[in-house]
């Protein structure tokens, strides 16, 4: 019997239960639980980590789990490699559904980074009025470059105090639209957007809104991730489904 665990908290993961759910294959949809409301699910929902990847190799088997999907941030890379140790471990088959990477495109104004600390060290000398759109975990970071005003768009008000010593929080849950991005630009007069190169459609109004504004973005390059079978549309994981069923993996 198919018995799939999502590993979810991406638009595309909710539009993936909702086929899985649609097709009738049970499902178990896993929020690692970061959100104080996270989306709703047709599926079975758990919330929370498993305990590394020996941990979730005793929940998979624990479950009776026959596939795992990492639908997952890309950047959410514990994750990824907790997975992918996890089904070596148990024999399982897995794949990832991702999102593919945005490209900077002529005229745009990107300094690749590897990470957050190197972001951190591309911020340009002169205090400027960035938009930090890379969420809530690494923010605290950027207070080695406290010259700055940092811009933070946030799901939920931050239950810690932040570190950065000039900042301006907003509230709001997306995907948002390049218009209303290019309000919330001008309006706090940002002249540089850090963001991490999370693909995909839902969060690329901000980078459309840089590109129309002419802002210079500093993109967080995505971490590598386990050599797995990788799709970027819902269809190629179903059909990824019943095909590995039907060879009995």
């Amino acid at each position: 019997m198919m018995r799939v665990l999502l590993l979810g908290g991406t638009t595309e993961a909710s539009q993936l239960a909702q086929a899985l759910h649609s097709a009738r294959i049970e499902t178990i949809f896993s929020y690692a639980g970061r959100t104080n409301a996270p989306v709703s699910q047709p599926v079975t929902v758990r919330v929370g980590g498993f305990g590394g990847a020996d941990g979730l190799a005793t929940y998979l088997k624990n479950e009776g789990i026959s596939h795992v999907v990492d639908a997952t941030h890309p950047f959410a890379n514990t994750m990824g490699q907790n997975a992918y140790q996890a089904c070596r471990k148990s024999g399982l088959p897995l794949m990832r559904l991702a999102r593919p990477a945005w490209r900077a495109q002529a005229g745009d104004h990107w300094t690749h980074v590897p990470d957050i600390a190197n972001a951190c060290v591309a911020l340009p000398k002169p205090a400027t009025r960035i938009f930090l759109a890379i969420g809530r975990m690494h923010v605290d970071q950027f207070a080695a470059r406290p010259e700055h005003h940092y811009l933070l768009r946030l799901v939920d008000a931050p239950e810690e105090p932040i570190a950065l010593p000039d900042y301006h929080v907003t509230l709001a849950r997306g995907p948002f639209d390049v218009s209303g991005d290019v309000a919330l630009m001008q309006e706090h007069r940002i002249t540089h957007v850090v963001a991490k190169n999370a693909g995909g459609s839902g969060a690329a109004a901000k980078i459309e809104a840089a590109r129309a504004l002419g802002l210079r973005i500093i993109m967080i390059d995505r971490p590598l991730r386990p050599d797995v079978a990788e799709y970027a549309n819902i269809g190629a994981v179903l059909a990824w489904l019943t095909h590995s069923t039907e060879r009995g993996v």
